[in-house]
């Protein structure tokens, strides 16, 4: 029998089951009593929430034993694999108000192929719900740091995953299958509080903090709902996640976290020292630049200074010249003083 049945405790809202149960429920346009399709239902626990809710429900299993279990608490189950038969040849098109596909799309060879089929099985207004693990939770990114890719028998790692996905990778696939996603959310989980395996001790000291803090490396598995998207339609913005429990709630504070604050206390600290020489350094340089435009001017009011000594040296040396003529011809020099004054007055 399928290792994937659980048991649903609504009181815990940080799992994938109860956010794609109140994403099944809230979809506005269908109203009460939802004909739901649960594809992959396992032994129908989702299913049975939502019937005791109103619903009437449908699911499609791979496993004849859990569609056995299943059959006791659905209207109806049909046994499938849905890589060998395409879902509008299982169950009747237009009849299904939300196809949820909880866990299942990463195990499918065409993911796409059966996203696309849904639109034909929907009803208008209906949508499709959707939970998958994030295959870049902090936990992953952890592992590979240490060169480990350990599959297990369920988590981010099961080793029946054929498709894994980020949630661009996710949007792109809802995009390409022609959705618009209304709503995302994310159920979150410390990288060192899940099943794959991580030994800290083989990481750089603020690796495993480093990582805690990256966008949605506390995100343990996507939900989201969308519906199709009209004829022509551009696909809207994808709308921010909403995380099912705040990351800063399940998030570790441990040895990790302290030798990250320390080390980065002496980067700050390291950096504000830098900013202080490099400052003085700033200043410095400014006051280098206004001694330098100082100097310059006073060099050019030396030149002009010296330009005029010199000028006024060879007014000196002409009366010098001027004096000891006079003083050798004072009759002729009389004379000629006379003259110049009677042309200046016949000018004048």
């Amino acid at each position: 029998m399928s290792h994937y049945a659980v048991e649903i405790d609504l009181d815990h809202a940080n799992t994938s089951h109860v956010q794609v149960i109140d994403l099944a429920e809230s979809n506005p346009t269908a109203g009460g009593g939802k004909r739901v399709l649960d594809v992959g239902c396992w032994t129908g626990e989702i299913g049975r929430v939502l019937t005791e809710r109103g619903c009437t429900v449908t699911g499609i299993e791979i496993d004849p034993e859990a569609a056995g279990l299943a059959e006791k608490v659905l209207e109806r189950v049909v046994v499938a694999d849905l890589d060998a038969t395409p879902l509008t040849e299982l169950v009747e098109p237009g009849s299904f108000d939300v196809v949820i596909f909880a866990d299942v799309l990463e195990h499918l060879v065409d993911p796409r192929a059966a996203l696309e089929q849904t639109r034909d099985l929907l009803a208008p207004g209906g949508r499709v719900v959707i939970s998958i693990p994030n295959i870049t939770h902090g936990s992953v990114r952890l592992a590979l740091l240490q060169g480990r890719w350990q599959a297990t028998d369920t988590g981010l790692l099961d080793r029946t995953h054929i498709k894994f996905y980020s949630r661009e990778g996710l949007l792109a696939l809802l995009t390409e299958a022609g959705y618009a996603v209304e709503d995302l959310r994310g159920t979150t989980a410390d990288p060192l509080a899940v099943e794959v395996s991580v030994d800290p001790a083989l990481l750089p000291d603020v690796a495993v903090e480093w990582v805690r803090q990256q966008p949605d490396a506390l995100v343990y598995q996507f939900q989201l709902a969308a519906r199709p998207l009209a004829d022509g339609e551009t696909p809207p913005a994808p709308p921010e996640l909403v995380e099912a429990v705040p990351a800063d709630q399940v998030k570790h504070r441990d040895v990790h976290t302290t030798q990250f604050e320390e080390a980065t206390r002496s980067r700050l600290a390291t950096r504000d020292h830098i900013l202080g020489i490099q400052a003085s350094a700033n200043s410095a340089q400014s006051r280098v630049g206004t001694l330098s435009k100082q100097l310059r001017e006073a060099r050019e009011v030396n030149r002009r200074r010296r330009e005029r000594i010199e000028r006024l040296r060879g007014k000196v040396a002409g009366l010098e010249a001027d004096l000891a003529y006079a003083n050798r011809h004072p009759v002729r020099n009389f004379v000629r003083r006379i003259v110049r004054r009677l042309r200046r007055a016949a000018q004048g």
